[in-house]
């Protein structure tokens, strides 16, 4: 009876796909950028309603908004750029879509041209992309407003007033904190390396690895963005950078350990959380502890050490000419196939939306538009994900807006509750960023009703409109952009997986094949780097996938392993480098074609979606580990469609020149 039970509970249980696409993300509040989104968006309102015109405040509120959902975590240079990428494009679309304002045609063309214009921007790079999508929000909200008896000139200068104070408050603590991001960064780095050498066991060092990677990618990004604004000139990023680059010896011989299995000794624990503390201090950073002579893992580390305090030069690095840029860009635009899929299905997509607004029975049907654009953004995972997500966040947030519609009016006491409640929301974005969409997507849209509401003099039945506005964008993106649009529903993540297994191979050669000149350590330490970033980067996209309960989902979940078992062979390989480096013996050249002959097996298996082959393993003790961890990762090399089998591979214990 009791079988009987679990099994009842076991079908009922909820799919994987949508356990996946609930599960937030553990991370801190962001304090600082609560508080910051909260000044931007309710000192407008504050200031107008001791004015006593709130609607307004209300409009420069609006304006401050793109800061708000552009601003992000990084260098003071990086956000500057970015939000002014996003402040002007915003004030564009704004203008844009006021100039249509009474025109039904004119409307309906420029929002789907400047639908396709903002995918085509966002091929440019993550700040372009950013901006793409606020040129795209913004000439719809403007697009639909009501005619008012302000002058449309007006209006775009409060918005564009509100644009400017949210970028001063954006970026208000530079004066006082100008490399403060970039130092945080970089001692995380060397906080994330005490944390992994630290580790009680296994499985956490593992994510403590994970996480010392992405403290990595983070850090090198936040110094070259700012380093190739500076070309260089700047000491203190120049320090920082060499001090970055310092770290790279002791990450790879602390990998080496942790695939060993070998714990570090507690001082060396202890000298790295006190290079973190110079960092951040910005004072000079404290002498390595003296190491063993002999060569093996622990000298090693010992030996990355005494990197960190001498510190690593590194050549300037000049900025790329702009028109250079512009044709790459130009360049990635005509030869990539994906953006042009991507524009032609968010132009379909919009076009239907902007028909059926002009059909919809309800207030400010622009949102249908809206939705549509906001899921459909290439760059932004999962099209299905992000549909539910939105559906999800949106019922919330339009529950959230009713009671502070219901329960408030714009003048006497509750007015200054209204104030209050835009700043509870507008801190509430940050959060939702760093947790989950459907999280910002309730914090958001209840402040935009309240925020149009205020400025137009809408009434709370606003609030149902924009329910149903979503929901009908939401199934036009996920019935004709998901169910109907060809490829949505096939997998598509095998072969970022089997590229990613070609760059270990390549990893592989580089590293282990014997050279006649040896390459310098900035070039090994930037081939490992780039490795790791692929695998980190391969990591985001099957999570994009897994979301989804077509056959990408499917096969994501299942060939899971298959990139842990690359990861791990990537530890077992750089194991190997360090030991070479440090006076061991390099392992023959013929062995190690067989390890990359069996990285592209498992690609090709990978790409043919078909069991590996059987393939020859190295027998010499020095690539032993490595091969261990190949054989286990072949293993999970599986599709949806195939079973765990040890069959097609074996591992020889001698070595053959043939392979089966």
């Amino acid at each position: 009876m009791m079988g009987n039970v679990n099994a009842t509970r076991s079908d009922v249980a909820a799919p994987r796909w949508l356990t996946h696409l609930l599960r937030t993300t553990s991370a801190p509040f962001p304090v600082t950028r609560a508080i910051r989104a909260a000044v931007a968006l309710a000192t407008p309102l504050l200031v107008a309603l001791l004015l006593g015109d709130l609607a307004t405040g209300a409009l420069v509120s609006i304006g401050a908004l793109p800061t708000v959902l552009a601003d992000s975590i990084g260098t003071y240079r990086h956000r500057a750029r970015r939000l002014a990428g996003a402040v002007t494009a915003a004030i564009v679309g704004y203008c844009l879509g006021m100039v249509t304002v009474g025109l039904p045609v004119v409307s309906f063309v420029t929002v789907v041209l400047v639908a396709a214009v903002s995918v085509l921007i966002s091929t440019a790079g993550s700040n372009a992309s950013t901006a793409g999508l606020q040129l795209f929000i913004f000439t719809v909200v403007a697009a639909g407003q009501a005619a008012a008896g302000i002058s449309p000139a007006i209006i775009v200068g409060l918005f564009a007033a509100g644009a400017v104070w949210g970028t001063i408050v954006a970026l208000s603590g530079w004066p006082v904190r100008a490399t403060s991001p970039e130092r945080e960064a970089v001692a995380q780095v060397y906080i994330e390396l005490a944390t992994m050498l630290s580790a009680a066991d296994e499985p956490t060092a593992r994510a403590a690895r994970h996480q010392l990677t992405t403290a990595m990618n983070t850090a090198y990004d936040r110094l070259l963005t700012a380093r190739s604004w500076l070309s260089g000139r700047d000491a203190t990023y120049r320090d920082l950078l060499e001090q970055l680059a310092a770290a790279t010896p002791t990450v790879e011989a602390s990998v080496a350990m942790l695939n060993a299995g070998v714990r570090a000794p507690v001082e060396v624990i202890e000298y790295l959380r006190s290079v973190a503390t110079a960092v951040l201090a910005g004072t000079e950073l404290p002498v390595a502890p003296p190491g063993p002579e002999d060569s093996d893992r622990v000298a090693a580390l010992y030996a990355g050490l005494a990197k960190i305090r001498a510190g690593a030069t590194r050549a300037r690095n000049e900025q790329d000419p702009l028109l250079r840029r512009v044709r790459r860009w130009l360049s990635s635009i005509v030869a990539g196939p994906l953006t042009a899929v991507a524009v032609l299905r968010l132009v379909c997509c919009v076009a239907l939306a902007q028909t059926a607004s002009l059909f919809v029975p309800f207030e400010q049907s622009y949102w249908v538009t809206l939705t549509v654009g906001i899921v459909l953004k290439p760059d932004f995972g999962s099209v299905f994900g992000r549909a539910v997500l939105r559906g999800i966040g949106t019922i919330v947030g339009v529950c959230a807006g009713a009671v502070v519609l219901a329960t408030t009016s714009t003048s006497g006491v509750t007015a200054w509750l209204v104030v209050v409640l835009m700043a509870l929301l507008a801190a509430g974005i940050p959060f939702g960023k760093v947790r989950n969409y459907a999280v910002m997507t309730s914090f958001v849209t209840p402040l935009i009703i309240v925020e149009i509401e205020l400025a137009q003099g809408g009434d709370w039945a606003v609030v149902l409109a924009r329910l149903a506005n979503t929901v009908i964008g939401c199934a036009i993106v996920l019935i004709f952009g998901y169910l109907l649009w060809p490829g949505s529903l096939r997998p598509r993540v095998g072969g970022r997986l089997a590229d990613m297994a070609d760059t270990v191979a390549r990893y592989v050669e580089q590293s282990l094949v014997p050279l006649s000149e040896p390459p310098p350590a900035t070039e090994r330490s930037r081939r490992r780097r780039r490795a790791y970033r692929g695998l980190a980067d391969l990591r985001t996209a099957f999570q994009q996938a897994v979301v989804e309960p077509s056959a990408a989902g499917r096969q994501a979940s299942a060939w899971w392993p298959a990139i842990v078992g690359l990861e791990r062979v990537m530890d077992a390989v750089t194991e190997v480098a360090v030991s070479v480096r440090h006076g061991a013996t390099a392992p023959e050249s013929d062995e190690v074609a067989l390890v990359t002959a069996g990285l592209g097996e498992f690609a090709s298996a990978v790409r043919e979606e078909r069991r590996p082959h059987r393939v020859d393993m190295p027998a010499g003790e020095q690539l032993r580990g490595v091969a261990n961890q190949l054989i286990l990762a072949l293993e999970a090399v599986r599709g949806p469609r195939f079973r765990r089998t040890r069959r097609g591979l074996r591992r020889p214990r001698r070595r053959r020149t043939t392979s089966g």
